[in-house]
């Protein structure tokens, strides 16, 4: 009888299998700690948030990190060490380019913790490739990526979470079940607070000149689609953020947290928003102060996002205005109910404790799904196929306005949005904005 190799078995059953499940081969077969039985992951980017990724998939025994890929050697090397630590051997492999990752046939899953601006074409690369996707926040750094990486993700019936981490806590679900289940009545008004300003995480400064590309850097391969400009360390690790050829500013990085959760507490179709995968604006305006265009740093220091939503809901988004707290809250007639990283609260705090016993007891007649947490969730979801807490098509409507109200800070002008046809309508300009210019070679 000819055996096949292992590594071989592996992709066979992937293409024999319809679902295009993982494989996972019996442990009886290998021993209970074979890599075979695990979910196998490739983490694309491991610097920062890459590396606090890496290590949640780490501490999960039912997935094995397999490879690497980063255009920094020191965080490649850094990483891939870690790894063969961890599992006391030298089978982890590293790699610069992304591509050759993702033709691994052995890899069921990636985790994508790149620059914004290198979100979507792995991910839709992955997609196409039959892999799992694990992706940071915001989805996509312009609009249109966004409706593109949804799209692969659903023709490959491809199990997707995103790094909105806060659906996986406690209060964050307390406050969603809360609004969803009424006690508030019908919502009128939401406030999202969002950072303002800039935050210096790259320890660099903002005012440092351009200088040479740093030793064991593909600085080519580090600014991919956008446009080339000379490197300066102001604008690289972790300070990307800060200029719009790479990153999007406070409003864009923290979109996806907030605005998700605000989002997720109108969720109830009886506000008539929608479903939770459809729930977003017909019209957004908005105002913000930038610096000079030119400068290192030039993402919008303060903001306000004004937004129609459907059966008369007022949404805004702010940055840099003290009326607005930080986090998400919901306004009805009823009270108020608001929640931030670390606090909780509501006009009548008897609603919490009455939605925590009622949630202990599954009596809660809107009860949504309690997450093991963010990592431990999407693994499981990789073998249930069930569909996570932070899916692809829910990751794109929480950033949706705060791409809108970026387009409609820069114009000037009211935008109004057809949430079934994903289109701008009526102004040729601002739908424009909405497609990246990908710098050749690359391209959706």
């Amino acid at each position: 009888m000819h055996h096949t190799p292992l590594a071989n078995r592996r992709s066979v059953l992937k293409l024999l299998t319809a679902s295009a499940a993982p494989l996972i081969l019996p442990s009886r077969l290998f021993g209970a700690d074979a890599p075979s039985n695990k979910i196998t992951v490739g983490c694309i980017g491991v610097g920062w948030q890459g590396a606090g990724n890496l290590d949640s998939f780490l501490a999960l025994d039912d997935c094995r990190v397999v490879a690497i890929c980063d255009v920094d050697e020191a965080h490649l090397k850094a990483a891939v060490d870690k790894v063969n630590a961890r599992y006391g051997n030298q089978d982890c492999k590293g790699y610069k380019d992304f591509r050759e990752l993702i033709a691994r046939e052995d890899i069921d899953a990636v985790a994508i913790s790149t620059p914004d601006h290198w979100h979507s074409i792995p991910a839709i690369a992955a997609a196409n490739a039959g892999k799992d996707i694990f992706c940071e926040k915001p989805l996509s750094h312009k609009l249109s990526e966004g409706i593109a990486m949804v799209d692969a993700v659903a023709k490959n019936k491809r199990i997707w979470q995103t790094g909105s981490w806060q659906r996986s806590v406690g209060s964050f679900r307390w406050a969603a079940q809360l609004v969803q289940n009424g006690y508030l009545g019908k919502v009128t008004r939401v406030e999202v607070g969002l950072p303002s300003g800039h935050s210096d995480f790259g320890g660099t400064g903002k005012d440092k000149p351009d200088g040479p590309v740093p030793s064991g850097v593909d600085y080519d391969l580090w600014t991919g689609p956008a446009k080339m400009m000379p490197f300066n360390p102001c604008r690289f690790h972790k300070n990307w953020r800060w200029n719009y050829n790479t990153g999007g500013g406070q409003l864009m990085d923290w979109i996806g947290h907030h605005c998700d959760i605000a989002h997720w507490g109108l969720a109830n179709p009886e506000f008539g928003c929608g479903p939770d995968d459809a729930v977003g604006p017909l019209e957004v305006s908005a105002k913000a102060e930038f610096p000079d265009p030119n400068s290192v740093w030039n993402t919008a220091t303060k903001f306000r996002v004004d937004c129609k939503y459907p059966n008369n809901i007022e949404v805004i988004i702010s940055g840099g205005h003290p009326d607005i707290q930080g986090g998400a809250k919901w306004i009805g007639p009823n009270g108020w109910v608001s929640v931030d990283r670390g606090k909780f609260t509501a006009s009548n705090v008897e609603w919490i404790r009455e939605v925590q016993a009622l949630e202990k007891k599954g009596e809660l007649k809107i009860q949504l799904y309690k997450s093991p947490g963010h990592f431990r969730e999407f693994i499981d979801s990789i073998k249930s196929r069930k569909r996570t807490l932070t899916p692809v098509e829910i990751a794109h409507r929480s950033q949706t306005p705060g791409h809108l109200g970026h387009i409609a800070s820069v114009t000037g002008r009211t935008l109004k949005w057809d949430a079934a046809k994903q289109e701008i309508i009526g102004d040729a300009e601002a739908s424009k904005m909405m497609q990246p210019e990908m710098r050749e070679p690359w391209k959706l």
